[in-house]
Parts: structure tokens; sequence; C-alpha cells
């Protein structure tokens, strides 16, 4: 596998962790003093940060595990990636890639059954975020690792109480 391939591979793992809330899997892919950042939008192409940045594996391993809100019964949420921008110089690299994720929820199945003339999948898909991925690399003994996360939104957060 080229090392394209293996960079956006670890990519695609890091979207699926997330949508699963899978900490382990998901920090397993940053080195120990990685640097994530999520910054915000604030006007046409500017953005600011957003919340402390999180530290090594470990710190993501917590906030997925922690922070991230559990998905409501029947739901989850699904991540996009696409257009990815890879650049790589020996043992580094660095990847840009465009994110949209989806809230998924299912219908719950009615106890007598679907009813007649219902048909296909049941239930609702919106796109809840989008942005961009700015994430640098690093081969360490044969395997890339994420160093710095960036995440840009389109959009503000909002936290409550804040």
């Amino acid at each position: 596998m080229s090392d394209e391939r293996k960079i956006q591979e670890v990519l695609a793992r890091y979207v699926r962790a997330t949508d699963r809330r899978d900490g382990k899997a998901q920090g397993a892919l940053f080195t120990d003093e990685a640097v994530v950042q999520i910054h915000v939008k604030t006007g046409r192409d500017s953005y600011e940060p957003f919340g402390e940045p999180l530290i090594g594996g470990a710190g993501v391993e917590f906030a997925v595990e922690h922070l991230m809100a559990p998905h409501p019964e029947g739901g989850s949420s699904h991540h996009t990636t696409a257009d990815h921008i890879i650049d790589i110089e020996g043992d580094s690299a660095r990847m840009s890639a465009q994110f949209v994720v989806f809230s998924v929820q299912a219908a719950a199945r009615p106890a007598d059954g679907w009813p007649d003339g219902v048909f296909g999948a049941q239930g609702t898909v919106r796109p809840i975020e989008s942005g961009y991925y700015e994430t640098g690399l690093r081969r360490v003994d044969g395997e890339w690792k994420i160093v710095k996360h960036d995440i840009f939104m389109d959009m503000p957060i909002a936290v409550t109480g804040a």
C-alpha cells in the first residue's frame, strides 16, 4: 500500500472511531505529544481556537470517552471525508481534507411491524457539521501517526452556560 493510502487510512480510522465513540482506537492514532485543536469560524476567512488543545493519544482517548455525548437510542453519527490533499517529505506528512458529519436517527420499528406500504430505510439523516481537517503526521516504527490535528469548523460551537 502506498504511503498516501496509508495516511488517508489514518483519517478513515479516526472518523470511524469518532462515530463509534471509541476513545481507545482513536487515541492509538496519535503520538504521545500530539496536539489537537478545534477552531471555529468567526468571519469569512477567520477562525479562533475553541477550548484547550488536547495533548497526545491519552488526551484524545479521554475526550472521546468523557466529553463527547453518547448517541441516543437508535442514533449514530457518520463522518465523511473528501478531497484529501497529501504531501509527504521523508517520514513527515501533511494532509488536508474536507469533512461533513451526519446525524443518523433510526425510526423505532412498531411493535406490530411496519404498516403496509412502508418501504426502505426508516429514519432521518441530516448534516450537522462541516469543515476541514489539517493534519500533520509522522512515521513512527513504520506506522503513520498524527502529531498535529487542527479541526476547522465551518460554524460556531455552542456550549451551555458559556
